[in-house]
């Protein structure tokens, strides 16, 4: 995954389309908002037909102004508050769904309000990535434990290869690292 600058038209883009798959069969449609050939290989770089978001619980701290988010990663513990988080965002004509790589929501996103919105400083592989913000859908319960679903303020970008039969494959962390100063330069000069 790798988040940029790119103006998000999630549904508006005029760009043909391709389809992501996970190794559990999911799907995850997405534009590709630029095609590189390098080396005989060809790069995509993807942005999701739908909105991605991300699901924070919360947890109390000492003090009771604050509390600490964390990002639900866990499939196990997605698949236990997935309708929880489906039925508050219907509520906002908002369709949740379990695709690919990020869940993401179907439906036009409230405005974004300035008060609204969530910093994350995102570590890695022990390495401090810049903090990501974004933005409040809605929040609910679930065995008294409270979440919120946010929308990430940056557009969320994929970096895929077709693979021999054509269909677009994720690139791998170490591959990714390996073409990512390479694509940077093209991606860099296409854009001036």
């Amino acid at each position: 995954m790798f988040s940029s600058e790119f103006p998000q038209e999630n549904g508006s883009s005029g760009n043909p389309s391709v389809t992501l798959k996970d190794e559990a069969g999911r799907s995850l449609n997405c534009y590709i908002e630029h095609s590189l050939e390098v080396e005989g290989n060809e790069y995509l770089l993807l942005l999701p037909v739908d909105s991605p978001v991300e699901i924070v619980a919360w947890d109390e701290t000492e003090d009771e102004e604050e509390a600490d988010a964390t990002l639900i990663e866990d499939d196990a513990e997605i698949d236990l508050i997935f309708s929880d988080a489906q039925a508050v965002l219907a509520e906002q004509n908002l369709t949740l769904k379990r695709t690919a790589y990020t869940l993401t929501v179907e439906g036009e996103l409230p405005a974004v309000d300035e008060e609204e919105i969530l910093t994350i400083e995102i570590e890695e592989d022990e390495v401090e990535l810049e903090p990501e913000q974004f933005q409040f859908l809605a929040s609910f319960y679930h065995e008294e434990q409270e979440y919120g679903i946010y929308t990430p303020l940056d557009p969320l970008l994929f970096f895929a290869q077709r693979d021999k039969t054509g269909q677009p494959v994720l690139l791998s962390p170490e591959e990714f690292k390996k073409v990512q100063p390479l694509l940077e330069e093209l991606l860099f000069d296409e854009l001036e």
